[in-house]
């Protein structure tokens, strides 16, 4: 059984990484989306949360797996017997970054594969910030992220707010 694991922040899930998702899970017989923390950002939902919207909009998708970690990825990776890393790739300034750590990966689990898979076109721009941005300002979020999320995406935004 070949299983991934496509690991990110998540906050909030966009229409580019439902786009990463569907695609991967087409080809390995089980992916998993897992919720990392990412120091560097300040999350708008808990990784719990998120952990709850990403299985609302993967629902129809019955190899796809969500589950959060704090550890290092590729023992979270081991624990699982999961042997790729899925990363999408929105531009070619991910890459350098996507790049070192795959480096990093291999050299601490060199049995794990990183497998960087361009978005789709229509997703290039999109990134969890934006999506926060624009709902900080009441666009339209339906282009988006997936419409089973939008309301909770607005709520949060709003009760932010100062």
């Amino acid at each position: 059984m070949s299983i991934a694991v496509y690991p990110g922040s998540f906050d909030p899930i966009t229409l580019g990484h439902l786009n990463i998702i569907r695609r991967s899970a087409s080809v390995f017989d089980e992916l998993i989306v897992c919720v990392m923390v990412n120091s560097e950002k300040s999350p708008l939902f808990t990784p719990e949360e998120r952990v709850e919207l990403i299985k609302r909009t993967t629902t129809k998708l019955p190899n796809v797996k969500v589950e959060k970690s704090g550890e290092l990825l590729v023992d979270f990776m081991k624990s699982l017997g999961a042997r790729v890393i899925i990363k999408g790739m929105r531009a070619v300034s991910d890459y350098e970054r996507e790049f070192q750590i795959a480096l990093v990966n291999r050299k601490l689990a060199p049995s794990i594969e990183t497998m960087l898979m361009p978005s789709s076109e229509k997703y290039t721009y999109l990134s969890s910030s934006v999506v926060k941005e624009m709902a900080r300002y009441g666009a339209d979020l339906q282009a988006f992220v997936p419409v089973e999320i939008i309301d909770d995406v607005l709520e949060r935004i709003a009760s932010n707010m100062y």
